[in-house]
């Protein structure tokens, strides 16, 4: 039986005198039986005496091998043939597409993700820039340098500086108005940075408002066209012919007692009336057909302090108008006028959805919060009511679920009724979106 031997190190120096004096150290393994092991055996030799080194070294390492060794000879290495070569390309060239499709799926959900961040970050700026306050600082008063001329228009410069409101002095398409310009800067790229507004403001004189009226006056009793229209309102009907405004005329003057007729309207008073040299008749049926057939109302007031202070209102309420008409275009039906036109506020956690779906009940008519709140109550979402719909078998009994329900309201108690019941069943399981609830 064979015995496996350890390594045996020999170490083969030079000759004493030598200068290098290195040392080898070769390793010799030797798979020996017992009875060869002895003839085999080196020991190490005095560094006199390199033959009989070289000899056992030589003899060990020609020495054959047992047939029952330890050590195999490898196997020999299989030749692949061409098709696994082509099917180990094409598996790699998968590999390598797939790679490449999941960088490019990946590159586009961060390119997603980067845009819909921007999506949302340009929509908070101009969520922002629509707030009142905003707008506010967006809008320009354009004023006619021709007003400069009148007495007292220097109180309506200088409210407009205490309240940081922008105002440029200009030459306009109307002599004696003021005009409102709103900036907008997400359209700068394109070359529109403002838009005029709809509102002009035309502030006359008693001389020039008598003009107009006598103009008119007589255009009205011949029954003839607007060319019979004095000098002065001509351009104004042209610029409402061409461009869709809304025209505001400003009568002032020194007289202080104005009175208001049952619509709102500021009419002159008797003193005015005999500058003017007509009657109430006549006054009032001048300014019904300018209001009615030409759009253009007339504000009776008294000096440039009123003046001033109906341009600031005017300024106020255009600030607001871009976030209302925001608010006015939300897909949201049942959101109805009233005290909480500002909707209702859904936190992440949920809460506020109740509201909104009690408020979404009492869009149909007759149907009062108190009526509302007692079907949320009895089923707090659309979907467990949409449940409980299909869960009954025929169609009566469908549009008569929410009939039994008690209302409580003032300390008395009434039922919702078959009416009211069927009208909530149509309204949420009908196909047509033509139909009539009622």
């Amino acid at each position: 039986m064979s015995v496996l031997r350890r390594a045996k190190t020999w170490e083969i120096s030079e000759s004493e005198g030598s200068d290098a004096e290195t040392k080898q150290i070769v390793t010799v393994s030797t798979d020996l039986t017992e009875d060869q092991s002895s003839d085999h055996k080196c020991k190490t030799l005095p560094s006199s005496s390199p033959t009989k080194t070289e000899t056992c070294l030589t003899s060990a390492a020609l020495s054959p091998r047992p047939p029952d060794g330890g050590c195999t000879p490898s196997p020999a290495r299989k030749r692949r043939t061409k098709e696994e070569v082509e099917a180990d390309r094409q598996a790699n060239r998968e590999r390598k597409e797939a790679r490449e499709r999941q960088r490019a799926a990946r590159a586009r959900e961060k390119e997603e993700r980067r845009r819909e961040q921007q999506e949302r970050r340009e929509a908070a700026e101009k969520l922002k820039s629509l707030r009142p306050e905003s707008c506010l600082r967006c809008l320009t008063v354009c004023i006619d340098a021709a007003l400069l001329q009148h007495d007292g228009s220097d109180i309506l410069l200088a409210t407009l500086a205490s309240f940081e409101l922008r105002f440029s002095i200009e030459s306009q398409q109307l002599p004696h108005s003021i005009t409102w310009t709103r900036d907008l800067p997400q359209q700068g790229e394109d070359g529109k940075g403002s838009v005029e507004e709809e509102q002009v403001v035309l502030v006359l004189g008693l001389t020039d408002f008598m003009d107009m009226v006598i103009s008119v006056k007589k255009m009205l009793d011949s029954d003839g066209e607007d060319t019979g229209m004095g000098s002065f309102l001509s351009p104004v009907l042209e610029r409402l012919n061409r461009d869709a405004k809304k025209v505001t005329l400003l009568v002032t003057d020194s007289l202080p007692d104005y009175r208001t007729d049952g619509c709102g309207v500021h009419l002159p008073d008797e003193t005015l009336q005999s500058k003017l040299g007509m009657e109430n008749l006549d006054t009032e049926e001048v300014l019904v057909y300018l209001q009615l057939c030409k759009n253009i109302s007339l504000v009776f007031l008294d000096g440039w302090q009123e003046v001033t202070n109906h341009v600031c209102a005017v300024t106020k309420s255009l600030s607001k108008r871009p976030f209302k008409l925001l608010t006015e275009r939300e897909e949201l039906p049942f959101c109805v006028d009233g005290s909480w036109a500002s909707g209702v506020r859904v936190e992440r956690d949920g809460s506020g959805l109740i509201q909104v779906w009690s408020r979404q009940i009492q869009q149909l008519n007759r149907v009062s919060p108190a009526v509302a709140s007692t079907v949320t109550a009895a089923y707090p979402s659309p979907q467990l009511l949409l449940q409980a719909y299909q869960s009954l078998g025929s169609e009566e009994d469908r549009k008569g679920l929410l009939a039994g329900l008690l209302v409580k309201s003032g300390g008395k108690e009434r039922r919702v009724g078959p009416e009211i019941s069927a009208r909530v069943y149509r309204c949420f399981t009908s196909q047509n979106p033509q139909l009539v609830l009622d």
